[in-house]
């Protein structure tokens, strides 16, 4: 068995007992879609989002995880979305505001993992045709490696990753230097959430600083090999969609529709990946360093747990923590940005003269330092989405300020995706929603349960293309939540309006697993 997943099962099965000892909280409903979950004297109750088919989907570790993070140092608030289930610490689908503390966990092991949405001017019956798909499928395939480890001398046109351009991403990320020699085009950098991040004191410096000492420290093993990466999909849910783009039927939908880009009945791509190995070395280094840090010092855990280690904001490690997660997150920002880049050119390769934009790109697994009822608070993200309506702030001098800006909800490839827009009523979210459906079987029981010969008929039947010879098991639809009900949720709640769906007409995965 795998280390890590060892460590889960073993955490898993630690949390279990406590809930059986101590009996789990339950739920107490608000509102058709709204809950709470007490967690003990003197703290405020965690938010739940989601309506009754969904609050039944979150089981006892879910929700222990999040009374355990409400509990921990420092934290002021805890938010369960709709796709909320167990992970690293915290749950997957879950938001912690902490204005004096920062948290590896609720950020977890893939820095940055982000959504995009590349917009092209082809008609939908430019792919009805399925000789046109596999060709695009293949075009896209040289050019952009799938899988762990994976990185661009295992495709044969992709871009080739100096190091110094490596150098580049990592502490200053889409600079006009790395757009420009990766062939990206420089005005996608206005169409992404954060185009570059700074260290912990606000500079590029601090940055090139702690990559030195990383460096030094040999805290980067392999470090060619993971700047090679960039410009790939990972393993495990990372993909990349061919979708036809059907915009709400209400002018609103419309309105904000032509400010994202969208447009009606015609070919977009979406992709899902992060950091990829950077982000993991990075991630896995603060884990390791912050849990020798508490050993040494005797310091407790929250809920006895290492997954849940934090370093106070102002100190050594805090700082160390920040600065790596800037890394990571720069290098999961361009990483999207060379693979719409790729995917553009794949297009234009096989149907010469295609044009295309970047509609948005927008993370889930980061910590953002953010004014929250007045109140500078690190919000950690952790299979989240930032979700800023009309008129926030931080929107002031973007594209979006008088709209709110895109959320790009992964659904599944045969219920389609969803392109929403926050509302005011986020606040109570901390201006959050959730990161795509959210899973309902794990990896291992999707895969002892399910059938392989009914998960590829799915796809046949549903006309939806793919690159593996065999769709993986663990990533099957019948994996994840109700995609129409996690969407109900939300806007049930009041948190983001849909604006448009996304129907697949192939995908790209990862198929190792499932062709081994």
């Amino acid at each position: 068995m795998h280390l890590m997943a060892r460590s889960h099962q073993q955490r898993s099965q630690k949390i279990v007992l406590t809930t059986r000892e101590q009996s789990v909280n339950e739920l107490i409903p608000t509102g058709d879609s709204t809950a709470i979950l007490p967690a003990g004297k003197n703290v405020t109750p965690v938010k739940v989002f989601g309506n009754e088919v969904i609050r039944n989907s979150f089981d006892s570790i879910c929700l222990q995880q999040a009374i355990n993070c409400r509990k921990a140092p420092g934290v002021t608030e805890v938010i369960l979305n709709p796709d909320a289930h167990c992970g690293y610490g915290a749950p997957i689908g879950c938001v912690l505001a902490s204005p004096t503390h920062i948290y590896p966990g609720p950020v977890g092991f893939d820095i940055k993992c982000s959504m995009s949405l590349l917009q092209t001017d082809l008609p939908e019956d430019a792919v009805d045709d399925k000789r046109t798909r596999r060709e695009l499928i293949h075009a896209i395939c040289r050019r952009i490696p799938t899988g762990a480890g994976k990185g661009s001398r295992h495709v044969p046109n992709s871009r080739r990753i100096t190091r110094a351009i490596g150098n580049e991403v990592l502490t200053h990320g889409a600079s006009r230097q790395a757009t420009n020699e990766l062939g990206i085009p420089d005005h996608w950098t206005s169409r992404c959430e954060d185009s570059f991040h700074t260290g912990h004191d606000g500079s590029a410096d601090c940055l090139k600083m702690r990559l030195e000492e990383l460096r030094n420290e040999k805290g980067f093993q392999n470090y060619d090999r993971k700047l090679d990466q960039l410009g790939s999909y990972g393993g495990g849910n990372h993909f990349g969609e061919c979708e036809i783009v059907e915009i709400q039927n209400n002018d609103h939908s419309r309105c904000v529709a032509d400010v994202f880009g969208l447009q009606h009945r015609r070919i977009a791509f979406l992709s899902h990946c992060g950091s990829r190995g950077i982000g993991h070395r990075l991630a896995t280094g603060q884990f390791q360093a912050l849990e020798n840090h508490f050993d040494r010092w005797n310091i407790s855990y929250p809920a006895d747990d290492k997954q849940l280690v934090y370093a106070p904001i102002g100190t050594k490690e805090a700082d160390n923590y920040l600065d790596d997660m800037a890394m990571g997150a720069n290098f999961a920002t361009v990483n999207h940005l060379l693979i719409n880049a790729l995917v553009l050119e794949a297009f234009q390769e096989v149907i010469p003269g295609t044009q295309g934009n970047l509609v948005y790109f927008i993370s889930h697994n980061i910590a953002q330092r953010e004014i929250i009822r007045g109140e500078p608070t690190w919000i950690h993200r952790k299979g989240a989405t930032r979700a800023l309506p009309a008129g926030h702030a931080t929107l002031k001098n973007t594209p979006f300020a008088q709209t709110g800006h895109p959320i790009l909800l992964p659904g599944n490839p045969q219920a389609g995706s969803a392109v929403m827009v926050g509302l005011p009523d986020a606040e109570k979210s901390c201006f959050s929603v959730n990161h795509g459906a959210g899973r309902r079987l794990g990896r291992r029981r999707a895969i002892r349960e399910l059938d392989q010969q009914q998960v590829n008929a799915s796809f046949e039947a549903a006309d939806i293309l793919t690159n593996c010879r065999s769709y993986p098991r663990d990533e099957a639809p019948a994996a994840y939540k109700d995609f129409e009900q996690v969407v109900q949720s939300v806007e049930s709640a009041g948190l983001a309006t849909q604006i448009a769906r996304l129907r697949a007409r192939f995908v790209i995965k990862d198929a190792s697993a499932a062709d081994d």
